[in-house]
């Protein structure tokens, strides 16, 4: 049945491998976004299509915004509004996709009507109240219709006045990247400050490069005082005609193959994501680098090849905090102690993402210290569990790899990974268990 634990087969073999991504969650939903506000139609290949990015194109065409997805081709078309909602108001459910939260939010400040935006019991109790109080800052009539600071939420558009913002984007980037999206449409420049505090600040270069990518500038002022290094300027109004956009496969989806070489031995290499890439998950490469596995860049690869064994590690992972399970999963097969920093904010994700690893390796026999902004994963002999994921994608696709070297693992609700990563189990049997690739006489060789 679809909701029985999936059982993971331990490998027998080391995994030599070139895994096939999907594109990039994070990628895909701010090219939505840019797309729908661009003056003409535009098309986004290579696009994610799961469950997140599902709801985002719901909300777009809930809004009068035209979109049709080809699924054959990975591809997304989405005839621009040119900065206007065509709708007057919407009821628009995003589930628990918080990225559609964060970034439809500034979106709807743009219309002229009454806009409500709701999502499952999760995403009920994720905060958003930062980001409404940046909007009422500049013109927005924004609130939690509940008053808790969550959704559901109610905006009365009529469009944004522009100005001086004071954000807290201490708990998520993604409050500062939906203002950045939307702000170009304001009636006059918009100016973000943020201080020294801003979670996963990679992501936020992400935006302002895409932003770039479709003409619109972001200015950035020099470097002088720590409280003013996020101070970002929009001038405004901008308009950016539609245009062709290549979404690069999901850094972090990459993690979860490059952990699993890492932990069986063997090496991978992953296409079409380099140094040069706009996703900071990337960096999650250089983090096994530092347990002791040979890293090979060129600027649009990277490769694994993993050591006789791995080494604990002391980490700041702020920068790349999705990809916390997928080190909390191969950590306690390390010789030595490997301890995660500055990640409190991942309390506030899909799920308390620091309790629920805890909770899951503690339940697979590991030792383990749960500390207020991140976890001390201790060297341990793991044992086979049927492992919870709170609906949680990351918690499931991380937990699995587990499995590759640990008889009787199971994971609950696999179908959460439909969230980023519909195939994620799929693509891990057949990188797992797939046919053996050598070239005679050679080390053996990656099958790309």
């Amino acid at each position: 049945m679809m909701d029985d634990p999936l059982p993971i087969c331990p490998v027998t073999r080391p995994i030599r491998a070139c895994p096939t991504l999907p594109g990039s969650k994070s990628i895909t939903n701010r090219a939505l976004i840019l797309a729908a506000l661009a003056d003409g139609p535009s098309t986004i290949t290579g696009a994610l299509l799961s469950d997140d990015t599902h709801h985002m194109a719901r909300a777009l065409s809930a809004l009068g915004i035209g979109v049709t997805v080809d699924v054959e081709e990975a591809e997304i078309t989405v005839d621009g509004a040119n900065g206007a909602l065509p709708e007057s108001s919407a009821q628009l459910d995003i589930g628990n996709a918080g990225t559609a939260a964060r970034f439809l939010t500034p979106m709807l400040a743009l219309g002229s009507g009454r806009y409500r935006l709701d999502g499952d019991e999760r995403m009920r109790q994720r905060p958003i109240e930062p980001l409404l109080h940046a909007l009422r800052q500049i013109g927005a009539d924004a609130r939690s219709e509940r008053g808790t600071g969550c959704p559901p939420l109610v905006v009365q558009a009529s469009g944004l006045q522009g100005g001086h913002v004071v954000l807290d984007a201490s708990a998520s980037s993604q409050f500062l990247t939906g203002l950045l999206l939307s702000a170009p449409h304001a009636r006059t420049a918009v100016s973000i400050s943020v201080g020294s505090e801003l979670a996963s600040e990679p992501y936020i270069q992400m935006t302002i490069r895409m932003m770039a990518d479709w003409g619109i500038d972001v200015h950035l002022p020099a470097r002088h005082p720590v409280s003013e290094r996020s101070a970002y300027h929009v001038p405004a109004p901008q308009h950016w005609p539609g245009r062709r956009y290549h979404v690069q496969p999901d850094a972090s989806a990459a993690s979860y193959f490059l952990a699993a070489a890492a932990l069986t031995g063997g090496s991978v290499r992953i296409e079409h994501l380099g140094r040069a890439s706009l996703q900071g998950d990337v960096r999650f490469a250089e983090v096994l680098g530092a347990m002791g596995c040979h890293i090979a860049w060129t600027p649009n690869s990277v490769a694994l090849t993993a050591p006789t064994a791995l080494c604990g590690v002391d980490v700041d992972m702020n920068g790349i905090s999705d990809t916390v399970m997928t080190l909390a999963a191969i950590a306690p097969f390390a010789d030595g102690p490997t301890r995660i920093r500055n990640v409190a904010h991942i309390r506030l994700k899909e799920c308390d993402r620091l309790a629920a690893i805890t909770t899951e390796l503690r339940r697979l026999g590991v030792r383990c210290d749960e500390h207020p902004d991140g976890i001390t994963i201790h060297s341990s002999r793991p044992s086979g569990a049927v492992v919870d994921t709170y609906n949680d994608h990351r918690i499931a696709m991380s937990f699995a790899l587990i499995g590759l070297r640990v008889p009787g693992v199971a994971i609950r609700n696999p179908a959460c990974v439909s969230k980023t990563f519909p195939g994620y189990f799929a693509e891990l049997e057949r990188v797992a268990h797939g046919p053996r690739w050598t070239v005679a006489g050679e080390t053996p060789a990656l099958p790309c």
